[in-house]
């Protein structure tokens, strides 16, 4: 376990991420799933069950024990959605950001 400053910014990476794919997880669930084939992306289901392990495991994993593999793994998840998937949905839905 990490001390000191180096441990403080790990932690606070952490929640960053796990607090982004639990956003991108509510967007996500927010979107309608008839958008989701329109823009050429994974279903809906498919992007829920991704960024909900993703959380889950990031909150379990990462949070509770410091441990960096499942964080990793969370923000390539969440940042594939946010900056590739929720621009194209908002896009086809014709909202704005």
């Amino acid at each position: 376990m990490l001390q000191g400053v180096a441990g403080a910014v790990l932690y606070v990476l952490i929640w960053a991420v796990f607090l982004a794919t639990v956003y991108a997880f509510i967007h996500a669930a927010m979107q309608r799933p008839d958008a989701y084939p329109a823009v050429d992306k994974l279903t809906k289901p498919v992007w829920l069950i991704i960024l909900g392990a993703a959380s889950l495991l990031c909150f379990f994993f990462g949070v509770q024990t410091l441990d960096i593999f499942f964080p990793t793994i969370a923000a390539v998840a969440a940042g594939v959605y946010l900056v590739d998937v929720r621009p194209k949905l908002l896009e086809v839905q014709g909202k704005s950001r």
